[in-house]
């Protein structure tokens, strides 16, 4: 059954009373069938808390993340904000997430007042499948098993991370079908319209869910190219340092092209980057990411 509600659930922050820095708000991680809770969660969460945190009307622009301990699932986590800088044209914050009194995640989130000048984007990439002629995860699972894949992490690729997601060429949920080559693409959309998040304009709340949703299938590419897939045995990965910037606003709620490349696999460390484009091929978003992919032995390669 898809989950809609669940970012809206996961970018929902309460005020706190800070107790190391300028402002504090609680946030709790969604479930996930996994030992640790998704990375997408303390991103969007870091982000709706520094947003929050500027008020004269500046847009986050760049957010710069390191992942410093497994996050507990279904947990509450406290994000504190330290106003490092409120200039003319640029407002920069630290946002530092904290799980049972240890620093689990930390961020520098920048904002800028905006000004004229010149304007380039990267065009949309032709002659990719549209995601209305792709299956679903939930079509392309159905009748489906292998490898670890339970009952539970069908249901969660199917329909439990709020986005249908549609992969150029076919996901690698279970298997590494054809050339392991290092990008893909992915068509996003919410599974309904995104719902108000406290706290946000629309604007606002769409970098949250683009933040959010991001972390899902950056380091797909590396698996592909390595030819692992989520379900082999022993697969383990991290999430350990994530860059995003925030090139221009759109509306979320129509079908996002993710597109994705591998550009380094050494020492059990994986990069990738992505962009992410609006439904009339505005380049909206950049990401880079950094994460750990560990085959225990005795598993695929």
């Amino acid at each position: 059954m898809p989950t809609p509600a669940l970012f809206a659930a996961a970018a929902t922050l309460t005020p706190v009373e800070a107790q190391h820095y300028d402002l504090a708000f609680s946030a709790t991680t969604q479930e996930c069938p996994w030992p640790k809770a998704y990375g997408g969660d303390p991103v969007a969460q870091a982000a709706v808390a520094a947003i929050r945190s500027v008020t004269d009307g500046k847009s986050l622009h760049s957010m710069h993340s390191y992942f410093l301990r497994p996050i507990d699932i279904g947990a509450e986590v406290r994000y504190e904000v330290e106003l490092l800088r409120d200039g003319r044209g640029y407002s920069t914050r630290h946002v530092r997430g904290f799980q049972n009194g240890k620093p689990v995640y930390v961020c520098l989130a920048n904002f800028a007042a905006g000004e004229p000048g010149g304007s380039y984007a990267v065009p949309l990439p032709d002659a990719l499948p549209r995601p209305d002629d792709l299956p679903s995860s939930a079509a392309y699972l159905e009748g489906r098993s292998g490898g670890t894949m339970t009952d539970t992490s069908k249901a969660y690729w199917s329909g439990g991370r709020s986005f249908d997601m549609r992969h150029v060429p076919g996901p690698v949920y279970l298997t590494v079908e054809g050339h392991r080559q290092a990008h893909q693409a992915v068509w996003l959309r919410p599974f309904d319209a995104l719902r108000p998040v406290d706290g946000l304009s629309d604007a606002g709340r769409d970098q949250a869910a683009l933040a959010y949703v991001c972390d899902y299938t950056i380091l797909e590419p590396l698996l592909r190219v390595l030819g692992h897939a989520w379900a082999d045995p022993g697969l383990v990965t991290a999430s350990l340092d994530h860059a995003m910037w925030f090139h221009r606003t759109g509306p979320v709620d129509g079908w996002i092209l993710y597109t994705q490349e591998a550009q380094a696999a050494e020492n059990g460390r994986g990069l990738a980057t992505g962009r992410l484009f609006g439904s009339d091929g505005t380049h909206l978003a950049t990401v880079a990411q950094e994460g750990m992919i560990r085959l225990a032995q005795g598993g695929q390669s």
